[in-house]
């Protein structure tokens, strides 16, 4: 009863109008949606009106939540949930926007087993059955340039969907069982290839940030898939292919062509 009148409620705000306003934003803001299909677009506007409802925002550091924010952020979350069977970030209640990057305090273990504790500076982070931090100059800066490689949103939703099969492990959920295997052993290479790489000095496409653990490095290569997948495809194929079986998009035969496919309004 409970999961069918979830489901009335989401169909209901799906089939809202969308605010001209909220499609302005888009338009200024995330320019990546350029490349999406009409269809895909009018898919992207029904997942933000649901995102918007089940989500809260929350301003930190004196940062005011506005139209501008909550729907900047929503755009750039939910084109990972495009094309295929969602939940909605099913773990993930509130998002927490601080105006710039902000400080969190940290503890590591070094040698002889003693922790140091610090301080370091971020731009996002995410967090197993809690919030999603951002920041807000990095949401833009992220959505600002669709070819860089960095989305500070992309990286920290991909956490999200990564901790929907249990643990936050470098493995999502995936559509089917028979999945696994290959990407198991896909990624598991790409890792070890990027350390590897590191180690040599070799410059690489994928940033060193995804070398952190396999979590970070499938967050930081769902950043490259979206906006780098020619360089992606070209240089690790494989691994293209087992992200595009998974988020059911390819934006390599889009950006190939040049086209911006749907336009906005």
């Amino acid at each position: 009863m409970v999961f069918g009148l979830r489901q009335r409620r989401r169909r209901r705000w799906r089939e809202q109008a969308f605010p001209p306003q909220w499609t302005e934003i888009i338009k200024r803001n995330v320019p990546y949606t350029r490349y999406l299909t009409v269809a895909e677009q009018t898919e992207l506007h029904g997942h933000i009106q649901i995102f918007l409802h089940e989500k809260s925002f929350e301003g930190c550091g004196g940062l005011q939540i506005t139209d501008e924010i909550r729907v900047t952020i929503a755009a750039q979350a939910c084109v990972l949930l495009l094309n295929r069977e969602t939940d909605y970030f099913p773990l993930m209640r509130t998002v927490l926007v601080y105006p710039s990057h902000y400080f969190a305090s940290t503890s590591r273990r070094v040698a002889g087993g003693l922790v140091q504790q610090g301080v370091e500076a971020r731009l996002g982070e995410s967090w197993m059955r809690g919030p999603i931090v951002l920041s807000w100059d990095d949401v833009l800066r992220g959505a600002g340039d669709p070819h860089d490689g960095h989305n500070v949103v992309f990286h920290e939703f991909a956490h999200e969907l990564d901790g929907e099969s249990g643990a936050m492990e470098g493995a999502p959920r995936l559509p089917k069982a028979t999945m696994y295997t290959a990407w198991a052993r896909v990624l598991s290479a790409e890792y070890k290839d990027l350390l590897s790489d590191l180690e040599r000095d070799h410059r690489q496409l994928i940033d060193s940030y995804g070398a952190t653990s396999p979590a970070e490095f499938f967050a930081v290569v769902t950043e490259v898939f979206f906006e780098k997948p020619i360089q992606l495809q070209r240089h690790h194929p494989e691994l293209y292919e087992q992200l595009h079986s998974f988020y059911q998009h390819d934006p390599a035969s889009r950006f190939a062509s040049g086209d911006e496919v749907g336009g906005i309004g």
